[in-house]
């Protein structure tokens, strides 16, 4: 109950933000173009807060906080005082029209240069994306791994850390072949880096169950991994059956255990069968059967899962990454970054329509809402690289061309421009009608996604 209440919140912090930020960017255009703005709004609904501001524009915060509009003067909407026509959003020229209707995901994308820009100034703690091995029968195969090995370019794109490899490679997703280069972990920095041209065309996974950077078959480093338990899930047959968090494990089936692989392995080959557990919880050995629940991994195998997670020892030095920057640097990080998000998330939404990626991978406001609550849960620089994610994907979203959106009104607006004439009010009705089922079928899909994940 607390984590739902948690996610909501974050949720609506998140969501409100980045309408707010949207919105505005609409509203202060239009006001920079001499229109009147009749109701500014954060949400729909029934009001719980409303103000009339110096400029005769009411300033709302609705109850349903799952978007918001700028009411502007317009004569297809009300009927408009003679005094005030100047004033009206269809009175406007077209490009006046169009700078307004476009402000609003340019904004979304000023916000998310903004939030990065905050989130380098104050600097991210990261993993270098270092390997030390990889998986026969892989793509990474051919990889050749005697020492741990640092990525440092994905297809000739620099790369710092995890995060940026695993964005880079998403965007090579149904591609026949994406390169990787790489220098030894201890390098001097003298040496050149070693490129492989990965075959990928084969490459096929669920990115809801697998990380695109384990199904190429790349063996993250990780550091030595402890007996204690640092993790017990909720709902989980550990949980259950009564294993908690700061226990030790000593010995399953009376075999002592040696190490987290082999335990795991164990685990996995014994779905819905009792195991004895040996722990050690405050010096005390404690036998407990757990019996793992049968779950089905990304290769389609049915595996036990026991649902705890083990203690990590500290990260090496040498291992560590703080992405800090100057007040200028900031900036240039934040828009690379920013650049860099747009163009990935713009071939998603390719790959999406030649089938490279399932709908299945659509997501909703609950796994938002999900997103939302991880992010701000592990510290608020992770909560502003989430809430850049999000606005970018808002900013492009509201750019596609579907009627009922920013995208679809510019559509009409730039056949205006080649015409010389506003597209009929009876085609603008249909586009209208084609685009709202689009949307509510996207939304019913991304809905469904989000349920089935529960």
């Amino acid at each position: 109950m607390l984590d739902f209440l948690w996610n909501l919140g974050a949720f609506v912090v998140a969501l409100g933000i980045l309408i707010t930020a949207h919105e505005y960017g609409h509203f202060w255009v239009a006001r920079r173009c001499g229109v009147k703005v009749e109701r500014f709004s954060i949400g729909f609904g029934k009001a719980i807060w409303r103000r009339t501001g110096q400029d005769g524009t009411e300033y709302v915060l609705a109850m349903i906080p799952l978007g918001g509009y700028v009411k502007m003067l317009d004569e297809r909407v009300d009927d408009v005082p003679d005094e005030l026509l100047s004033q009206a959003f269809n009175r406007k020229n077209v490009w006046q029209r169009i700078a307004i209707v476009s402000a609003g995901p340019i904004a979304n994308f000023i916000f998310a240069i903004f939030a990065l820009y905050i989130m380098y100034l104050i600097g991210v703690p990261s993993i270098k994306p270092v390997i030390d091995g990889t998986k026969s029968g892989s793509p990474a195969a051919q990889i050749v791994v005697k020492e741990p090995l640092k990525i440092v370019a994905v297809d000739q794109q620099k790369v710092l850390n995890w995060e940026d490899v695993n964005l880079s490679l998403v965007g090579h997703i149904g591609d026949k072949e994406v390169s990787l280069s790489l220098v030894p972990l201890q390098n001097t920095g003298l040496e050149k880096p070693t490129t492989y041209q990965l075959d990928t065309r084969q490459w096929r996974f669920d990115p809801e169950k697998e990380l695109p950077i384990t199904a190429l078959g790349l063996e993250m480093f990780q550091p030595d991994i402890l007996p204690n338990i640092a993790l017990v899930t909720d709902n989980g047959a550990a949980k259950k059956a009564g294993i908690q968090a700061g226990d030790t494990l000593v010995s399953i089936n009376g075999v002592l255990y040696q190490d987290w692989n082999n335990f795991v392995s164990l685990v996995q080959a014994s779905a819905n069968v009792p195991l004895a557990l040996t722990v050690e919880r405050k010096g005390e050995p404690l036998t407990i059967n757990v019996t793992p629940i049968a779950r089905e991994n990304a290769q389609g195998q049915i595996v036990g899962v026991m649902g705890i997670a083990p203690t990590l020892a500290p990260w090496p030095d040498n291992m560590r990454l703080q992405l800090e920057y100057g007040v200028l640097d900031s900036l240039g990080a934040a828009v690379n970054k920013t650049w860099q998000l747009v163009t990935v998330s713009l071939k998603m939404i390719g790959k999406l329509f030649t089938g490279d990626i399932s709908v299945k991978n659509l997501s909703g406001p609950i796994s938002i809402a999900q997103g939302a609550g991880n992010s701000a849960n592990v510290g608020f620089v992770y909560f502003l690289g989430f809430l850049a994610l999000i606005s970018v994907n808002l900013g492009i979203i509201n750019l596609l061309p579907l009627p009922v959106l920013d995208g679809g009104h510019l559509l009409y607006y730039f056949v205006e421009v080649i015409t010389g004439r506003a597209v009929p009010e009876k085609v603008q009705e249909i586009g209208f009608r084609f685009g709202a089922a689009m949307l509510l079928m996207l939304m019913g899909v991304a809905l469904f996604n989000d349920f089935s994940r529960l």
